[in-house]
């Protein structure tokens, strides 16, 4: 008898981690951050991504969840995003009565959701795509 596993809390965990980084992207969207377009790309993309992969029924599917929190995560720091980290360029925390303004905090708070989110996609995308291609254990008899 051949036991199958189902990985739907990984899935769930991926998908979870899509929409969070998404919401990021919300975030930085309603802190003023400019973007290309009217709606942040990264944000449909993710949500999309999310709903591809909580509904297709195939074992590779969460690859496609870790591949796009990788996708973000190096396009965050190809383009020189880790400042938003911490508030920008450093400028904002100079000591002045009010250190970090409202735009600032939105992008550091958005920045670290996002991130927080993508990354959690990319570890638990890796990790369910990795045991849906093991094989599968045969039952103690």
């Amino acid at each position: 008898m051949t036991v199958h596993r189902t990985s739907f809390g990984g899935r769930a965990v991926t998908v979870a981690g899509l929409v969070v980084g998404a919401a990021g992207i919300a975030v930085l969207w309603a802190s003023g951050v400019e973007f290309p377009v009217a709606i942040p790309p990264g944000l449909v993309i993710l949500l999309l991504g999310a709903l591809f992969v909580g509904l297709a029924p195939w074992r590779w599917v969460t690859g496609v969840g870790a591949f796009l929190g990788l996708f973000v995560i190096a396009g965050f720091l190809l383009s020189g995003g880790i400042p938003n980290l911490v508030g920008g360029d450093g400028s904002t925390f100079s000591g002045t009565s009010n250190p970090i303004d409202r735009d600032t905090l939105g992008t550091v708070i958005g920045t670290w959701i996002q991130m927080i989110g993508v990354l959690t996609a990319l570890i638990a995308g890796v990790i369910v795509t990795r045991n849906n291609y093991r094989k599968p254990t045969q039952a103690r008899q």
